[in-house]
């Protein structure tokens, strides 16, 4: 079984800057997929970013240059930096990984960007 926490969301200008962790705990080895999902109010969830253990680096094509996703793996954390925020990346964003064939997600933080 995996849990993950998440930490870092909260209320940015437009412009500034979030970084959002995700720390994956349990008997884990070599984790396939550590990513970022996000749900804006009334929206689908879709995909952030996404990084592989092998090194591996996917953006939404709306966040490339924005935003950087990074992962320690020695930690089993991956982390969102995510720069030039705009109002538009207002969502709930949710860690998910991907172990073992099995899709875990975190609960969500809150990321509010005002204008």
């Amino acid at each position: 079984q995996v849990q993950l926490v998440e930490s870092g969301g909260g209320l940015v200008q437009a412009g500034g800057s979030l970084r959002l962790s995700c720390a994956a705990s349990g008997t884990l080895f070599a984790i396939n997929t550590m990513g970022w999902y996000r749900q804006a109010p009334g929206k689908q969830r879709e995909l952030v970013a996404i990084a592989t253990y092998g090194g591996t680096r996917n953006y939404a094509d709306g966040v490339k240059g924005r935003f950087t996703i990074s992962r320690d793996n020695t930690k089993d954390t991956v982390y969102l930096q995510m720069n030039s925020l705009k109002p538009e990346d207002t969502a709930v964003y949710y860690c998910h990984v991907n172990y073992r064939t099995m899709d875990y997600w975190g609960q969500g933080t809150q990321v509010t960007v005002s204008s």
